[in-house]
């Protein structure tokens, strides 16, 4: 190995070492980033009842977290995992099986077919993700190009959904080709939502922006409109909705070329958020409230699930040297002992998250946000637990494993 990578191996072993303990000094497992796919794993053997039977976009988020930890360990098992939990879903031609592509929901899974295609070529997985990139093609859009969540919210943008969808197109770029469409749409519509959606100049971000706001989805339990009638925005930002955004930010400038024209709008859009939530990260817990930038108020509460995605992205941006890895590195150290905080370890091994919900559709104001019903378990926060404490853990498994 040459000076060079030793020194860097070096330095990243270091920087993982003040990550996983300069902060956070419980007992717990060795690495959570392990116990939180064993336990998933424990969890969906293989029946109907299991939570990642049906194809959806939280099979997605947490398959793309296996095959992290797999890059990562290189335990054949999360890549047997992965395959088994996608293959029951494209036949022996590449057909897609009961899949449905009406909502950008449903496209995001698309993303670890294209994976499976990198690692074993086989023609199926592209055949397959050939079908789900075509869907892009009849898909409704606004006036300016945004795409609608799904057909039946006539002109609504959510921040879910501009995850979901881009996700898919920038590893198809990438990896199978049409990478500029894949590209431009990918940043297309970041940049779209980020134009309609911006709170002010804070560099947060609303959870949903209606083009025609009479017309916005009803919220069912209050009977009443979620888009304000002027701006057509949704009135709170929301952790989880944040930090999808946060995810598909560092993640498309993860792959985008360094000419793309788009290039530096989306890093300008990052950075100001990375700005923002360090500002506004709770300085007792180092987490981030459920509607982010009202930690205020009292019947606020700390949300696993988006702080974890927060976790998550700015350690990937520092990686990327997108962000000032000393400014930086405590915000996603107190991150790390956050999310971990809100994890219960059993004496079975099986590992609880904490302080989350499950399914949050857009809601009409700050009461229905921190009201809404926290789940154990809620199916984003394990995905997104696993995506964070797997990152943040990255330079130690790789040691671990390089171990006698």
């Amino acid at each position: 190995m040459k000076a060079s990578a030793l020194l860097l191996a070096g330095f990243l072993t270091a920087s993982a070492t003040f990550l996983l303990h300069s902060f956070d000094t419980r007992p717990g497992p060795k690495f959570w980033s392990i116990a939180m796919a064993d336990t998933i794993m424990k969890r969906n053997p293989g029946t109907p009842q299991d939570s990642l039977t049906r194809w959806s976009y939280w099979k997605g988020y947490t398959l793309n977290g296996f095959e992290m930890l797999w890059r990562f360990t290189g335990e054949q098992k999360y890549f047997d995992f992965i395959k088994r939990e996608i293959d029951p879903f494209i036949d022996k031609r590449g057909n897609l099986v009961n899949v449905n592509l009406d909502s950008l929901d449903n496209v995001m899974a698309g993303n670890i077919v294209v994976g499976l295609y990198e690692h074993t070529h086989d023609p199926r997985y592209r055949t397959a993700a050939a079908s789900i990139r075509r869907a892009f093609d009849s898909f409704p859009r606004n006036a300016d190009g945004g795409f609608w969540h799904n057909p039946n919210l006539p002109g609504e943008m959510w921040v879910d959904g501009v995850f979901m969808g881009e996700i898919f197109l920038i590893r198809y770029g990438i990896t199978i080709g049409d990478r500029e469409y894949c590209f431009d749409e990918a940043t297309r519509q970041i940049t779209i939502f980020a134009k309609h959606a911006l709170k002010a100049d804070s560099g947060l971000y609303y959870h949903a922006w209606a083009a025609n706001p009479k017309l916005a989805t009803v919220i069912p339990e209050r009977k009443m409109l979620w888009a304000d009638p002027g701006t057509g925005l949704s009135g709170e930002v929301w952790s989880e909705g944040l930090g999808w955004y946060a995810l598909i930010l560092v993640e498309t400038l993860a792959d985008l070329p360094v000419d793309h024209p788009r290039r530096h709008e989306v890093l300008d859009i990052y950075t100001r958020l990375a700005a923002a939530l360090k500002r506004v990260q709770d300085p007792k817990t180092g987490g981030w409230f459920q509607v982010v930038d009202k930690g205020d108020r009292p019947d606020n509460w700390i949300d696993t699930s988006g702080s974890a995605m927060f976790t998550y992205a700015l350690q990937r941006g520092i990686e990327l040297g997108l962000l000032n890895r000393q400014e930086y590195e405590p915000t996603v150290a107190a991150g790390y002992r956050a999310i971990t905080a809100n994890a219960t370890v059993h004496e079975n091994g099986l590992v609880d998250i904490n302080n989350a919900c499950d399914g949050v559709c857009v809601q009409a104001n700050y009461a229905d946000y921190v009201g809404y019903p926290r789940t154990l378990n809620a199916k984003e926060a394990v995905a997104g637990f696993l995506w964070a404490t797997t990152i943040v853990e990255r330079s130690e498994l790789a040691k671990d494993q390089n171990q006698p």
